[in-house]
């Protein structure tokens, strides 16, 4: 059994070590609260923008195009993946880099090139290097200060990328925030954009006649040119928004890990305390013994 000493130095130690961990827990609620209301704040702006984007091109005559809509072959691709900065956010970065290393791995048993990786995180950024790609972009400092104009910047030069041929396909993986208790990691298209996907998903969840504007809006000057600033709004929203999601997760996933680490903690704290007690009664007996054979003898 451990000597008293050795006890106590050890409940000191896990008391320390508790304090460090409820402490980051509140600095994570702190931030989580903040990321939460932002994430709660842009979703109904992207989903309203994405429904007049919908009820336009549901009801264009004609073929409707896009330069960010063309389906080509798929040769070449790029991966946007978000993670965090920094650790103890339980498995948080050990899922996305999971999806990231599995969805690279399909890439090339398909014979596709992954031609670029833009890792929004530090531990993206050292997975992307682990798997061979080299000259990732440096992205750490907008997940310290995440805001719209530098996202959009990142949004702006994948569109140009694709526009000019340069990758056939664009892809995000980050975590949706549900709860605090719930983060999931997704996969989705950024380029090309599915516009017959748009028009089949505004027929399913809008059961008004296929004639006139929905939504009843004055459109000017034309549906079309609206269209052609609508599409890469809702793009640039598109990678903020997961941004914003990824964030969210991020604090919710840290917040749930430190409570798990101070539980652990206490629980680990009694179990000590309790053997301490012990090891300290023994002690006593065993000196009151001596004390009692020394007195009889």
């Amino acid at each position: 059994m451990a000597s008293l000493k050795e006890v106590k130095t050890r409940i000191a130690s896990v008391n320390n070590t508790r304090k460090i961990t409820s402490a980051m827990k509140m600095v994570a609620s702190s931030k989580l609260h903040r990321a939460q209301q932002s994430i709660e704040n842009m979703r109904p702006y992207q989903s309203r923008l994405e429904r007049m984007t919908t009820t336009f091109v549901a009801h264009l005559e004609g073929d409707v195009s896009s330069p960010y809509a063309v389906q080509r072959e798929v040769k070449r691709v790029a991966i946007v993946v978000y993670s965090s900065n920094s650790s103890l956010c339980g498995a948080f970065n050990a899922n996305i880099i999971k999806v990231f290393n599995k969805k690279v791995e399909e890439y090339r048993t398909q014979g596709i090139e992954v031609v670029a990786v833009y890792p929004l995180g530090r531990k993206a950024a050292d997975a992307a290097r682990k798997a061979g790609f080299s000259n990732c972009p440096d992205y750490t400092a907008l997940l310290d200060h995440p805001a719209y104009e530098p996202a959009s910047r990142i949004a702006a030069e994948l569109m140009q990328k694709f526009e000019a041929g340069k990758v056939d396909k664009i892809d995000l993986i980050f975590h949706h925030f549900k709860s605090i208790a719930k983060q999931e990691v997704t996969e989705e298209v950024f380029l090309p954009v599915s516009l017959d996907f748009t028009i089949k998903q505004t027929e399913k969840e809008d059961a008004a006649p296929a004639t006139g504007y929905r939504d009843k809006y004055i459109v000017e000057p034309s549906v079309e040119e609206v269209l052609e600033r609508l599409i890469p709004k809702s793009l640039h929203l598109k990678l903020y928004t997961a941004l914003l999601d990824s964030l969210a997760s991020e604090h919710a996933s840290r917040v749930v890990a430190m409570q798990v680490a101070t539980d652990n903690a206490d629980e680990l704290l009694r179990q000590l305390k309790l053997t301490y007690n012990k090891t300290r009664q023994q002690a006593i007996t065993a000196e009151l013994l001596d004390i009692v054979g020394g007195s009889m003898q």
